[in-house]
């Protein structure tokens, strides 16, 4: 996986250290989301409200920012997490539906992040 900052010759340290900060906030957050969505799943009990998937969300475009390095994949991924919080929050309660487009589409997201090839780069120092 490609960090931005490696692709921009000009950034400094302190951008590089708040990069990588907001990627374990986005990821501890999603991780957070996910984990009540798929013990919801599991084991058939229902959260309240709306907040795991807010998080989930929240999280989601948190670590799109700081990871993905094309711009047009981070900004549809970015794009689409605001808007399907956005929409979550606006229906107001989630369905069980909901939750299986969130653990099937996290599934499908890992895949594609996992088995993608970084691009080449400078080699390690």
């Amino acid at each position: 996986m490609v960090i931005k900052d490696d692709l921009e010759p000009g950034s400094s340290h302190e951008d590089r250290q708040f990069t990588v900060a907001m990627m374990f906030v986005g990821v501890a957050m999603m991780f957070v989301g996910f984990l009540d969505v798929f013990l919801s799943i599991s084991g058939g009990f229902e959260f309240a409200g709306v907040t795991p998937l807010l998080l989930y969300f929240g999280g989601l475009a948190l670590w799109a920012q700081a990871t993905i390095a094309n711009l047009t994949i981070r900004y549809i991924v970015m794009g689409t997490a605001i808007v399907l919080g956005l929409a979550i929050f606006h229906y107001g309660e989630v369905l069980f539906w909901h939750k299986q487009a969130v653990f099937w589409g996290t599934i499908a997201m890992v895949v594609f992040f996992m088995f993608k090839s970084a691009p080449p780069g400078p080699p390690a120092r």
